[in-house]
């Protein structure tokens, strides 16, 4: 799976003490791996370890040693988490909607101008509006990603909207694109750009010179979104 865009998002969880400060600690192996590695899951406020096949955890821990003045600050200056609530804010393509509860109306979750309402009983409205960022993103991240694929010729053979800790997308050799829906919360620019670049993999499974020229070929939003979504991308990941 080539993913320029980062992540993993199965991994063993485990509380580990970092110089007398506890710390979530989610460690995966990769058959890819050729060295141990570290990164910030800014959904689950922990590390994942990468571990290469036959390397043990005591080759993680000795890495978290090391750098555990990163780890801390990388951890401490995540931005805080965002719930969902009433009189809330969510981000739709970009710009902010109200969340409004509507404890006796019908219908479920809909939009109105740029409120989202949301009926139902308090304790399951988040779930609701989950629910329903999940089937908007599906319908909203199709379309576009329709539009492109036919203008560039480059058609998946499937989609796949998915909740991932970290990544916004990714493709498989079978020509499987995977998108998060957090993607819905990003402005469209940033989406065109992120949609693209998991077309061009049906092309180039890699990241080489001619990956990256198709990809500029595809969309003008590279730079741009690629700073955005380092500056922004974890604040969408602390959303629910």
């Amino acid at each position: 799976m080539m993913n320029a865009l980062s992540g993993t998002d199965k991994a063993a969880k485990q509380t580990v003490s970092l110089e007398g400060r506890d710390i979530s600690v989610f460690w995966r192996h990769s058959l890819q791996a050729r060295r141990v590695t570290l990164r910030i899951d800014p959904r689950q406020a922990g590390v994942v370890v990468t571990l290469p096949p036959r390397t043990t955890r005591e080759a993680g821990l000795a890495l978290l040693r090391t750098h555990a003045i990163w780890v801390f600050s990388r951890l401490d200056h995540l931005p805080p988490d965002a719930p969902w609530h009433d009189g809330g804010q969510v981000l739709l393509d970009g710009r902010p909607h109200a969340i409004r509860h509507c404890p006796h109306a019908r219908g479920g979750v809909w939009i109105e101008g740029e409120t989202i309402m949301v009926s139902g009983e308090a304790e399951f409205m988040r779930r609701r509006l989950g629910a329903f960022l999940r089937q908007e993103a599906r319908r909203r991240l199709s379309a576009r990603m329709a539009q492109l694929a036919e203008q560039s010729g480059l058609r998946p053979r499937r989609l796949a909207i998915k909740d991932t800790s970290s990544r916004w997308g990714s493709c498989n050799s079978d020509g499987t694109i995977m998108l998060s829906w957090r993607l819905l919360m990003a402005p469209a620019e940033i989406q065109h750009y992120v949609i693209a670049h998991e077309l061009a993999h049906l092309r180039h499974l890699n990241h080489g010179s001619d990956f990256w020229m198709l990809v500029a070929s595809l969309t003008p939003h590279r730079h741009m979104a690629e700073t955005w979504l380092r500056r922004h991308g974890p604040a969408l990941l602390r959303m629910a």
